[in-house]
């Protein structure tokens, strides 16, 4: 089974975003011009008291910055697919945007995924398939478009092993390694610990022996697959995997007196920056680190697949919340916003390893002047925990002000949770210029009858 894949795996790059070594030094005002807009042009309001905003600017750079770092250091025409995680940002829009524009394919980790994928237009060729529970159906629909696909476990391996035997496919097949380097500050999002629940764990007694046997068993394996973990991992251990599985191709390739493994998929897993509109660290910053660490990885011998997702998204969300009450508890001001758990559920339940940074607007869309106040930037939700931010320092929020939840544009705003059946939000691309802001629907917000429907409403009787 051949790798399939090529130097040019998008339809273009669509920016001629320098290398972006940097951040986005215009976005800040990008994001103000868009917040006065969607007051004014009725975005958000009493009517909408919530919305999502997505910088189509800042996404098409990010897309631009990713491709320049990786084509920095590796000679030309070496084959590398940048595939999205869909899961960061799955809304067809944006998946359709990074693949046009940006020459992003997609990685997807259920079929709910695969479907977005596949409505965005991405082709098998530019899709990845990963996840520790495929179903054999999954497999079979994998391998019959041709996605590549990522076994995580011996037992996956077996499946595949007869699906390859009842008829070919054109999928390029890999195994998932864990190479138990570690984990980072959040374990949550960590990987590549002693006791991962992802691929097969290298250290283990008999695992390294195996998976060279397994690979030397099956010719047409080509690809190995590795992920670290990503918020909260630096970049030095991340490049521990990615050497880690380098290492295990190179030994299986002199196992196998050739060139069997061909493509090395190194994940993904760049950490966002919260603290600041700083777009640090860069994916040069990551990739310079490989070209120094693991330079012959990087020679042009073999393919490269990477799977980032929050870097590429996340610092051009914004989330826009009316303030509906204000009030005082205990002398701490609270500011009661329509946006809560159902947006940040991260950060509600780990505000230590997820804070998120809030701006506070006027009614009229302009940056709240006055002295900083600490108060408490509240959600929806009938709990009390749900909290945005806690005893922060911001203009002294009122009714019909705006806080506008920054870095929001991965795993917040599209990641809906249900509670309390509070509405998925209303999310919109911008894209703003000296001729003002233009915004498109990406998701409209949810409506009663939609929420009713998923509840049972159909089946209203069905207990009785």
């Amino acid at each position: 089974m051949p790798s399939d894949i090529s130097p040019d795996t998008g339809p273009g790059t669509g920016s001629d975003t320098d290398p972006g070594t940097g951040p986005d030094a215009a976005a800040p005002a990008r994001r103000e011009q868009a917040v006065r807009a969607a007051v004014e042009q009725g975005v958000v309001g009493p009517g909408l008291p919530l919305a999502g905003l997505l910088d189509v600017t800042g996404i098409r750079a990010s897309a631009a910055a990713l491709r320049a770092a990786f084509d920095e250091v590796t000679p030309p025409g070496t084959p590398v697919l940048h595939a999205f995680a869909v899961k960061a940002t799955p809304l067809v829009p944006v998946l359709r945007l990074l693949y046009e524009h940006g020459g992003i394919g997609a990685e997807v980790a259920s079929p709910g995924e695969l479907a977005l994928a596949r409505a965005a237009g991405v082709r098998p060729a530019h899709t990845v398939l990963d996840s520790p529970a495929k179903t054999s159906a999954e497999l079979s629909e994998a391998l019959a478009l041709g996605i590549a696909v990522n076994a995580d476990n011996p037992q996956e391996l077996a499946r595949i092993d007869a699906l390859v035997e009842a008829g070919p496919s054109t999928s390029p097949i890999g195994l998932r390694v864990n190479p138990q380097i570690g984990g980072g500050s959040i374990g949550a999002l960590s990987t590549a610990t002693a006791t991962s629940k992802f691929g097969v764990a290298l250290r283990d007694p008999g695992a390294r022996a195996w998976v060279v046997r397994a690979y030397l068993d099956r010719p047409w394996m080509t690809r190995l697959h590795t992920h670290s973990g990503s918020q909260g991992l630096p970049l030095e251990l991340m490049t521990r995997g990615v050497a880690a599985a380098y290492e295990l191709a190179e030994e299986i390739n002199a196992a196998a007196g050739r060139r069997q493994i061909d493509t090395v998929d190194i994940g993904g897993g760049l950490p966002v920056n919260f603290a600041s509109d700083a777009g640090t660290p860069t994916y040069a910053d990551y990739a310079r680190l490989l070209k120094q660490h693991v330079p012959g990885l990087l020679d042009g011998r073999y393919g490269l697949v990477t799977e980032f997702g929050r870097s590429l998204l996340a610092k051009h969300g914004t989330v826009l919340a009316r303030v509906e009450y204000a009030k005082t508890s205990g002398d701490r001001p609270i500011a009661i916003t329509h946006a809560g758990v159902q947006i940040a559920t991260r950060t509600v339940y780990a505000p230590e390893s997820w804070p998120l940074r809030i701006a506070a607007y006027d009614a009229k869309g302009l940056p709240k002047a006055g002295p900083p106040v600490a108060q408490d930037v509240a959600g929806p939700a009938c709990f009390a925990g749900d909290l945005l931010a806690e005893n922060r320092l911001l203009p002294l929020l009122d009714p019909g002000d705006y806080a506008a939840v920054l870095d929001t544009g991965a795993y917040y705003m599209a990641a809906h949770y249900a509670y309390n059946s509070l509405a998925r939000a209303g999310i919109h691309g911008f894209t703003a210029g000296p001729g003002g802001v233009r915004f498109s629907v990406v998701r409209p917000p949810q409506t009663l009858a939609e929420i009713v429907t998923e509840s049972g409403g159909a089946h209203a009787d069905a207990l009785l």
